[in-house]
């Protein structure tokens, strides 16, 4: 197949094809399969949750994602391997990943997004676009992308088996064009496809973290001036700031310990542009003292700012429209509000170096606490 371009004037530049790994690196590919998510399977975009991530025999995922009923998707790169080889550790990284559990899949997520406090039911439900009566069962099933220049005939007609007895497998061959001139196309054909649906640590890369600069510069109209005068109050206040791969977390140092309080969000992340609370977590209940008490007057403080509405566990204030200098005040004395509160109270001494998220009966009081009540 020959390509090309058109251009104004209409005349034809064509795009010869070129072997991708004469002129790129491997991670290339990578990185343009994570950062264009919407295009590898046929019944949905992926919303990527791991990358390099390191199974229990030593093998390594290229990028891990969860597709849109919850279902791991292996995504693996053929690179120059065999197809015996290809097929065998696709089948691997399969096995490893029907292992997980909803922990295990939200901690490589955490960590993937530099966030601990991301919650990855809340985060697929958003990303999805899911309904509130749309439930998800995670990693009941595990489905596997190979993506390569070249599918063989044995990797297409043991991908069509597998599928056939039950497992969902996807092949997607790539293409590679450049002109003249240096403009690059880079095409894609799904050559097999599934049959879609009408106690290991894991380990993962972070995704690397962003700057001030380019937070403020990811915001709409909407956001630059609520987020900048919230950074600002921070700075003033000598609130520490911690930037992750999405946005940053706001955060009391009483004592030289660093706690994080709340978060914000640019329009681009699972969560929209907005600002979370972290509240209802069990690290404010076992490390702030009296954390109950502490969380359910603060949570009762941001409701009635009439800014903040449940989220999951937590409360959101969503910064999709101009708030007015009213609201802006409140939302900022809110923050000042928590962080004298926090400050006040104290962390306890004994859980300072404790991680976070070890209590899971506090988890299940903060979910009671964060219930709207009535």
């Amino acid at each position: 197949m020959r390509l090309f371009g058109v251009s104004k004037d209409g005349e034809f530049a064509e795009y010869v094809k070129a072997g991708f790994g004469d002129e790129h690196p491997e991670a290339v590919l990578e990185d343009w399969l994570e950062n264009n998510p919407d295009g590898i399977v046929q019944d949905s975009k992926l919303l990527i949750i791991g990358r390099q991530v390191q199974t229990s025999l030593g093998g390594t995922i290229d990028l891990l994602a969860l597709d849109r009923w919850g279902d791991l998707v292996i995504l693996e790169l053929k690179r120059g391997r065999t197809p015996r080889e290809t097929i065998a550790q696709s089948l691997e990284y399969a096995a490893y990943a029907a292992q997980l559990d909803y922990p295990q899949i939200e901690s490589l997520a955490r960590q993937y997004q530099d966030d601990d406090g991301l919650s990855l039911v809340e985060a697929h439900r958003n990303y999805f676009a899911l309904g509130a009566e749309e439930g998800v069962s995670f990693n009941k099933n595990q489905r596997i992308v190979i993506v390569g220049e070249t599918i063989t005939p044995e990797i297409r007609e043991t991908a069509g088996f597998l599928n056939d007895k039950g497992l969902r497998v996807t092949c997607l061959e790539f293409s590679f064009f450049r002109t003249e001139d240096g403009k690059r196309l880079l095409s894609g054909d799904i050559v097999v496809a599934d049959h879609s649906r009408t106690d290991k640590p894991v380990a993962a890369e972070a995704r690397p973290k962003i700057t001030r600069e380019q937070f403020i510069q990811s915001l709409d109209a909407n956001g630059t001036p609520i987020f900048s005068k919230v950074l600002a109050l921070a700075d003033e206040r000598g609130l520490p700031i911690h930037w992750g791969s999405r946005g940053f977390s706001v955060n009391v140092n009483p004592k030289g310990v660093h706690f994080k309080f709340c978060y914000g969000y640019p329009p681009h992340s699972v969560y929209g542009q907005s600002i979370y609370t972290r509240l209802f977590d069990s690290a404010f209940f076992t490390r702030v003292n009296a954390g109950e008490t502490v969380a359910r007057d603060l949570a009762e403080k941001a409701k009635a700012t009439g800014l903040f509405t449940p989220a999951g566990n937590e409360l959101k204030c969503p910064v999709t429209r101009p708030l007015t200098d009213k609201e802006t005040d409140a939302l900022l004395s809110w923050i000042r509000t928590a962080a004298d509160r926090i400050e006040e109270a104290g962390l306890r001494s004994d859980l300072e170096e404790e991680t976070e998220g070890s209590n899971q009966a506090s988890e299940v009081t903060a979910r009671k606490l964060a219930k709207p009540q009535g």
